[in-house]
């Protein structure tokens, strides 16, 4: 095993907090990083310093240990250190810090997954030790930005709840590219019986996974709703009504029926839309099209809410997220706020900061100091983040 080898941390090095989740973190070649290391001694960690030090991809490094994606990135080539050929991140968990997780990243290859000094079968296996939600100034454009970045929004929170969702996410997607390959290739062409009969065949299989990923969509869909709601109205001073709505991509029957009518209904959907697919190259039902409507007392959020509404609503879904997450796994996840307070105003600022409590384990990035008063600031380890001729390095604040 490359990389920094994990060491068990002795008892004087323990964080003393119930709730905490992340106990150590260490870094070699990972972005601006040679090599660097952090003991957590509170629940409200500060990075702060000067933008491109690398505070965001220190906080990036525990979202990618924590839900194996990053929301910068899809490439795992970008998560490298440059001129470098692979980079670890190592995580120890938990109050006593006995469970180590670590995730070797390469180019090419794939990543690999380890436990305990012990490497694991899939990456997969990773999930579930480490929640944690993350919250960045690019989520801002949740409200206005287009669907696929609501969608996504979504699939995260499902794959915090049912790891297993990544799986059928990914079979899915990988069906999709294959049969929209397979339809362009043949363009405008009638289809033959053989072109036919395998069409047929990949209708099956993508209604079968395509009725799963709906039916776990809507249900994370429909717990997260009142919780949104609750937030907003605390944001907005009881002013504001916000209602999430699943719009499916495909005309499925009513929720209450079981999963095969939904797959019944994607099927034949997949089949009475093959002509016109043909002919536009494209599948124009399934997952894939689904649309997660924001509504703002009553009125489209993305036409008719303001700047502040719309940050406003980004944030009561991400608080919402944090606590369906902490309610379904029984685990208060890590939340990791990347650069959000600057595009706050102070008023909402205060209100997160407070809504974050004591107890809920908090690793944020600021240039600032003087955003934080109080006993956030007070209790909060500060961490500077400053960019050295090595790369990024971590020092306690002075």
């Amino acid at each position: 095993m490359e990389g920094p080898t994990p060491q068990r941390l002795s008892p004087s090095l323990m964080a003393p907090y119930p709730e905490l989740g992340l106990s150590r973190l260490e870094l070699q070649h990972f972005r601006s990083y040679r090599k660097a290391s952090l003991q957590v001694e509170a629940n409200r960690i500060i990075f702060v310093g000067p933008n491109g030090a690398g505070k965001s991809n220190a906080l990036e490094a525990v979202e990618l240990l924590g839900s194996l994606r990053s929301h910068r990135t899809a490439a795992d080539a970008d998560l490298i250190q440059l001129g470098q050929t692979h980079s670890w991140i190592h995580g120890w968990i938990g109050t006593d810090g006995l469970e180590h997780i670590g995730l070797h990243l390469r180019p090419r290859g794939g990543r690999q997954g380890w436990r305990n000094q012990q490497p694991l079968a899939r990456q997969a296996d990773l999930l579930g030790s480490l929640r944690c939600v993350c919250f960045s100034s690019l989520d801002l454009a949740l409200v206005r930005g287009e669907p696929v970045l609501r969608r996504q929004w979504l699939d995260r929170v499902v794959l915090q709840l049912e790891p297993i969702y990544g799986e059928l996410l990914s079979r899915y997607s990988k069906l999709l590219r294959q049969r929209s390959s397979l339809v362009r290739r043949h363009g405008d062409t009638s289809p033959q019986h053989h072109l036919t009969a395998l069409l047929d065949a990949y209708d099956q299989q993508m209604a079968n996974l395509g009725s799963r990923l709906h039916r776990r969509r809507q249900r994370a869909l429909l717990r997260l709703n009142p919780l949104a709601q609750s937030w907003q109205k605390r944001l907005s001073s009881e002013q504001e009504i916000l209602n999430l709505l699943y719009c499916p991509g495909t005309d499925l029957p009513p929720s209450h029926q079981e999963r095969m009518a939904w797959q019944e209904a994607l099927q034949q959907q997949l089949a009475c839309q093959r002509e016109v697919e043909l002919r536009l190259g494209s599948c124009r039902v399934g997952p894939q099209r689904d649309e997660v409507a924001l509504q703002l007392n009553g009125q489209a959020a993305r036409r008719y809410g303001s700047a502040g509404q719309q940050r406003c609503m980004v944030l009561a879904l991400k608080m919402a997220e944090v606590d369906l997450v902490a309610q379904v796994s029984g685990q208060a996840p890590v939340l990791l706020l990347d650069d959000v307070l600057a595009e706050l105003d102070p008023d909402r600022q205060l209100l997160l900061l407070e809504a974050i409590g004591q107890q809920r384990q908090c690793l944020l990035s600021t240039t600032h100091l003087d955003r934080f008063i109080g006993a956030w600031r007070r209790d909060a380890q500060c961490i500077a983040v400053d960019q050295g001729g090595k790369g990024s390095m971590l020092s306690p604040c002075q």
